[in-house]
């Protein structure tokens, strides 16, 4: 049998009975149902979900999903016979049914048969160098320096006087920039949701952009190829601007070349372009803006209105 890596697969359960689980396999074959067989078991009551509704089969170093339902399987939001996932992909089951986020990592453990160990070699017998006789340099001393005759320091011509110390104010004073960050590989987590996409990372740094092989893909017309880059310095979470025209702000102030982020900031990626919030401990989540409520007329009496539960972002779930 050839070796394998281990694939962690992660399902992050956003709407239905399970609802802020995330489950974590490691099998070859993961499935999912109302049977009490099935990896990922739904209450019998829920009766649109089928016993054995869908499996998760792993092919090389990927999986693909395979209905066997009655009500149909949908990969975000298209109903599907068989399809291979990718990050962030949304599984649902059923239409109106449970909805989980799918994730994967490939990881450095190995999967493989156990093998005889080969017949050790006899050890080879070496014969110790000889070593050179040691060089011993010959002791040089230096001549004593002899003082300049009379005639040699007469002729000698006059010695410059020092120059006179420069003045602070004579000289402007540059004001120095902030030194800027190494970037390197470090393994710490990011978990980047925007809009149905939900990315999770375990090594930084990652970009985010428009182009197909950028870590984080946005399709938005303000977004650029490369747009930004996160990653982590001196204990923080940090992110550059890739666009060099200063698009990106934090609460309406231009970052620059690049800044640390704290929690909740609210990261603008261009004007008129997605924004995102910064929930500290590596979370990044789409922001939108609430939007302003017309009042109404002066004339007519107005009734209280009930108050209305704060929407709550996917990334709830990992604060419980």
């Amino acid at each position: 049998m050839r070796e394998l890596p281990v694939i962690i697969v992660q399902l992050v359960h956003i709407q239905g009975p399970l609802k802020g689980q995330i489950q974590e396999f490691t099998d070859q074959t993961i499935t999912l149902g109302r049977h009490p067989s099935c990896q990922v078991h739904f209450p019998t009551e829920i009766t649109t979900l089928s016993r054995k509704h869908a499996e998760l089969i792993r092919e090389g170093n990927r999986y693909k999903i395979v209905d066997h339902s009655a009500n149909g399987t949908f990969v975000n939001g298209k109903r599907i016979t068989e399809t291979y996932l990718k990050d962030g992909d949304v599984i649902m089951l059923t239409e109106g049914g449970p909805k989980v986020s799918y994730l994967a990592s490939i990881t450095d453990a190995v999967m493989k048969e156990p093998a005889g160990e080969p017949p050790a070699a006899p050890p080879v017998q070496q014969t110790p160098p000889v070593e050179p006789p040691a060089f011993v340099p010959p002791v040089m001393t230096a001549a004593p320096a002899r003082p300049a005759s009379p005639e040699v320091e007469a002729a000698a011509p006059p010695r410059a006087a020092p120059a006179a110390p420069v003045k602070p104010a004579d000289v402007p004073v540059k004001p120095a920039s902030p030194p800027r960050q190494t970037v390197q590989k470090v393994q710490v987590p990011l978990i980047v949701q925007f809009g149905p996409m939900l990315k999770s990372y375990k090594e930084l740094p990652i970009v985010i952009g428009k182009k197909a092989d950028a870590d984080f893909v946005m399709n938005h017309p303000a977004v650029l190829d490369a747009h930004a880059q996160i990653f982590f310095s001196q204990n923080q979470y940090w992110i550059k601007d890739l666009t060099g025209k200063g698009l990106i702000t934090i609460g309406s102030r231009a970052i620059g070349f690049e800044t640390p982020l704290a929690a909740q900031d609210i990261i603008s990626l261009a004007p008129g372009g997605p924004s995102l919030i910064f929930l500290g401990e590596g979370r990044l989540a789409e922001h939108e803006e609430p939007q302003a409520e017309e009042s109404a007329p002066a004339a007519l009496p107005t009734k209280p209105e009930p108050a209305k539960k704060a929407s709550k972002s996917i990334f709830d779930i990992f604060k419980k």
